[in-house]
């Protein structure tokens, strides 16, 4: 009778308290739907102001945000039952000034419309896009039977819902004692920082006509913020159209540990003296020292790193591969690396650089354990650095290492240059487009900035090699790179 009447009395005063009984799963799920006012509550369409971030792109791998992209007009109508949505939102530019992987800033604003099914079949992390809502994530707790317990956390009550994940991770919430869910959690894996947290925190609920729902959305991924929304109106029970929009209309972020395909098997090019490019995928140069190899870039994945170590070995052979080359430390550069330190590789990089290496190389990868990991003992990573200038040699094969200056791309960038074959190798500073295009109206600073560092080094370049190879497969010249920067080549 003192517990009911307990209860009665708080939901007299407009809360729903879960501590006033057993934490039976269903109960707890019924309690706060009712307090968020969502128990009938079939669509919800969210609008506001915000950003999302691009995962492993940042300008500088130590900020506390992925590199960031504005989200204006944002709303987001979700059909809660058939598990998706649309958004729609105008994106643009949302660094000050705009810096970072995910394309040259300063980025234009776009318009964008586009539509995500995250039902059971679809990709688990385009499900937990559905499951990090707080109705999204109570509906599908009911259903995976999640565990109910309750705990204080710092000296705050809450009724924690958990249930395991597709990728074995527990999926894990926190209702707090009025019946909202404060924060959901969970982990994912990322090729380059092992398992890694995503979670959604929603701070400052308002009522929208009897709708209990946040004003302020905030994810992590990885450590970083990925995404933060400041919800302006909520509104219930309107019909979403989840029909696709034409064209490139199925949306859904992922988040990392995306590209694992495999890529085309590598082929070798003889770029003379001792050293090769391997196409097939991302580049990657072989380096034929006396008593070893060195390569230039560790790209993309596991996969793609042990098909370049595969080539090197088959063009080298009985030579171990003591340096691997990384231009910069954005996560399709830097993907491959783990599997070079496996063979025993040390990774030269800017200087900058190397906290950060040593930091993320000891975060466990238990989820999708890569070769690296399942090795016992692990070798400890080791890293020599570069500053504005290095060079490696042994007395017949000579790599030139040069800091970008003024790169808006990484601010921790490196090129690679080969002094008697006069070719550079880039990463992102040049990505070619179609052969033969002509100056574009709208210059891209990469490319004027790439050109300034070439002259300001004096360097004599005939080819350029960028990580990203076009997709023609033809040699990249230095008048392409006029061109692109829209200077001729007599103004050096």
């Amino acid at each position: 009778m003192f517990r009911n009447a307990i209860a009665a009395a708080l939901l007299a005063a407009g809360a729903v308290s879960l501590w006033a009984q057993p934490p039976d799963l269903k109960t707890v799920v019924d309690n706060s739907l009712k307090a968020m006012g969502a128990t009938d509550v079939k669509t919800i369409a969210i609008s506001g102001e915000g950003w999302d971030g691009c995962v492993g792109q940042p300008y500088d791998p130590y900020s506390p945000n992925w590199r960031k992209f504005s989200n204006k007009n944002y709303v987001r109508s979700i059909d809660l039952d058939a598990r998706g949505w649309r958004l729609q939102r105008v994106r643009g530019e949302g660094e000050n000034p705009g810096r970072g992987g995910c394309g040259a800033g300063p980025i234009a604003d776009q318009n964008q419309n586009q539509v995500t099914m995250a039902g059971p079949t679809a990709p688990w992390n385009t499900q937990l896009e559905y499951i990090l809502l707080p109705e999204g994530f109570l509906k599908v707790a009911l259903e995976k039977n999640a565990t109910v317990k309750e705990e204080k956390i710092k000296g705050k009550k809450y009724t924690v819902v958990s249930f395991p994940g597709e990728n074995k991770a527990a999926v894990t919430g926190y209702i707090n004692d009025m019946g909202y869910v404060d924060k959901v959690e969970t982990m994912i894996d990322n090729n380059v920082l092992g398992d890694v947290v995503w979670d959604a925190v929603y701070t400052d609920w308002k009522d929208f006509g009897g709708v209990k729902f946040p004003t302020h959305i905030v994810q992590h991924q990885g450590g970083p913020v990925f995404f933060e929304l400041n919800v302006a109106d909520v509104k219930t029970n309107a019909p979403v159209d989840l029909t696709p929009p034409p064209g490139r209309g199925r949306g859904g972020r992922g988040g990392p540990g995306r590209g694992r395909g495999a890529p085309e098997g590598p082929i070798s090019e003889d770029l003379g003296g001792g050293f090769w490019l391997i196409t097939g995928g991302y580049a990657a140069v072989v380096s034929d020292f006396k008593d070893y190899i060195v390569v230039i870039e560790g790209p993309s994945n596991d996969m793609r790193a042990e098909q370049i170590i595969a080539e090197a070995k088959r063009l080298t052979p009985n030579k171990p591969i003591r340096y691997v080359i990384n231009t910069h430390t954005h996560f399709d550069h830097a993907g491959g690396l783990r599997a070079f330190v496996a063979e025993g590789a040390t990774i030269v990089t800017y200087q900058t650089n190397k906290a950060y290496y040593e930091k993320i190389f000891k975060n466990p990868h238990t989820l999708v354990p890569d070769k690296l990991s399942q090795m016992n003992p692990q070798p400890k990573v080791k890293i020599e650095t570069a500053g504005e200038k290095k060079i490696m040699t042994d007395g017949q094969h000579t790599i030139e290492l040069y800091h970008v200056d003024g790169s808006t791309h990484s601010n921790n960038m490196l090129i690679a240059y080969l002094p008697k074959q006069k070719v550079l190798i880039e990463a992102d500073e040049f990505n070619v487009g179609a052969a033969n295009a002509p100056t574009p109206a709208q210059i891209n600073p990469y490319h004027t900035n790439l050109l300034a560092n070439i002259e300001r080094l004096h360097l004599d370049v005939d080819r350029i090699i960028p990580i990203h190879l076009p997709n023609d497969g033809r040699k990249v010249t230095m008048a392409e790179l006029y061109t692109a920067a829209g200077k001729s080549p007599l103004a050096k």
